[in-house]
């Protein structure tokens, strides 16, 4: 709710801003601004919000924070308005508009603070009405520097001479008696409004904003949770894969016992007490059927290291965001929760744009990004689409595995350090992972020729170089701390 007239002439009343100076202007969102005064009475905080349902102005008692990167409308302010003194502050009339007259030198300037909830606005005038900034820029209305404000104001006898209805009743608000317990004896009613918006005045208000947090935040939290379940599940059947080593292991064992075109076997199982059953590829030989086995629980062991890493990733981001949320919910201070939400929303994810729709891993490393491309696929798609001639592509030599490009910086050389890092993430998402270490080629994009009629992705280096990599445990896992993620 936001104030009405009288509750406004009782602030400005309280206020006393007549003498005051204007010593500096801080936002701490596009809609809400302070400024901070010098008067007779010490200082103070003047706080104008203009958010939908809470339109307001009146002293604040707590810390207004400023924005990570300096506002439009707050520059304007401490350029051309601070050092100023207020040499009248009024409500014209019942129109919920204050006008701020203020002197800098020989130059006088108007404020106007347009408490409507659905145009809200503060516009800064010369003293021939001329505007010199807003803080809403709106062309069509002429509240654009350049432009021509004059008040949207009659007095109430003008508005009876021309027949309009009567005015609504307004009375200033009264507050409930457990609301008032909270406050100091004698508590103004610059205080009272102050505190009861902290609580539950419109969308700038405890309530809402963290209400807001929980939904920023519950979805994701929700979603990785169900993510990690899966790959836990994942997790559990590829653990279980030792499985297919045994079979290969009793096929072996039994080769005299099996004949051809045989669909099972029903053997001695050594690894445990009794028998086992398993099944055979008629069309194989007893050998093929074995070498099938291994061949899945190679397939399985790699993939329980790559599903564990994950899962460790997984698990670091949902404790990072359930500590978000737990410090944005035990914020008490609205102003700095609602800077909080809007940096934290530019901050998440961390990539550009057009990052969001990239295909494969990708990793930001000292200011360098890494991309891998997980498949023939996503190589294909990074090749035609989000590597340029001077990238540089890494590949693991003698194996199948990713491509991984490293993003060229503007007159940067690619440091050994971050070589490395490309040539450990080339090696571990290739077939070659297990031997720990291996070969690789290394050569700038625009030397990469496209084999013809050959399958989607596949590519011929030129003027290659070679490298040799260990791979790195640790490393590995100070990358996967800088992954970045796009979902």
């Amino acid at each position: 709710m936001s104030l009405n007239w009288k509750e406004i002439n009782l602030i400005l009343e309280e206020l006393d801003l007549e003498g005051c100076q204007i010593q500096k202007a801080v936002q701490s969102a596009f809609d809400v601004l302070c400024l901070k005064l010098y008067g007779r009475n010490g200082a103070k905080a003047l706080l104008i919000s203009l958010s939908p349902g809470g339109c307001r102005l009146h002293e604040t008692f707590a810390a207004v924070p400023k924005t990570d990167k300096p506002l439009r409308f707050a520059e304007f302010l401490n350029s051309r308005i601070v050092n100023s003194r207020i040499e009248e502050a009024v409500q014209l009339g019942d129109n919920r508009i204050v006008r701020l007259s203020v002197l800098l030198g020989e130059n006088r300037y108007f404020i106007y603070i347009r408490l409507w909830s659905n145009a809200a606005n503060v516009i800064v005038t010369d003293s021939e009405g001329t505007v010199q900034d807003a803080m809403r820029r709106l062309p069509r209305k002429g509240e654009v520097s350049g432009g021509g404000y004059k008040p949207e104001f009659l007095a109430t006898d003008e508005k009876a001479g021309q027949g309009e209805k009567p005015q609504q009743e307004y009375r200033i608000r009264e507050f409930p008696d457990d609301f008032l317990a909270e406050l100091p004896q004698g508590a103004s009613f610059n205080e009272k409004i102050d505190a009861f918006y902290r609580q539950q005045g419109g969308s700038l208000s405890l309530e809402n904003l963290r209400e807001q947090a929980k939904r920023n935040y519950e979805g994701a939290i929700g979603r990785l949770k169900a993510s990690l379940e899966k790959l836990k599940k994942k997790e559990a059947d590829y653990a279980a894969g030792d499985r297919f080593r045994e079979y290969g292991d009793i096929i072996l064992a039994n080769l005299a016992r099996i004949s051809e075109g045989d669909q099972w076997l029903e053997a001695e199982n050594f690894y445990a007490s009794g028998t086992i059953r398993i099944r055979l590829d008629p069309g194989k030989s007893p050998a093929a059927a074995a070498e099938d086995y291994y061949e899945q629980y190679r397939k399985a062991k790699s993939g329980l290291e790559e599903i564990r890493t994950e899962i460790e990733a997984g698990e670091r981001e949902l404790a990072e965001l359930e500590k978000t949320l737990a410090a944005l919910l035990e914020e008490a201070n609205p102003l700095v929760l609602n800077k909080l939400l809007r940096s934290k929303g530019r901050q998440v994810p961390s990539a550009k744009k057009e990052d969001s729709k990239r295909p494969g891993l990708s990793f930001r490393r000292k200011d360098w990004l890494i991309i891998v491309g997980r498949d023939a696929a996503e190589n294909d798609a990074l090749l035609r689409r989000h590597v340029k001639g001077n990238d540089l592509w890494l590949h693991a030599r003698d194996y199948p595995g990713s491509y991984v490009f490293i993003k060229q910086r503007a007159g940067k050389t690619v440091p050994l350090d971050i070589l490395l890092d490309a040539g450990n993430l080339a090696i571990f998402y290739s077939k070659g992972r297990n031997n720990g270490e291996g070969n690789l080629f290394y050569t700038p994009v625009k030397y990469l020729r496209r084999a013809k009629d050959g399958p989607k992705g596949l590519v011929i280096p030129t003027q290659e170089k070679n490298l040799h990599v260990k791979v790195e445990s640790a490393r590995l896992r100070e990358l996967e701390a800088c992954k970045v993620d796009l979902r």
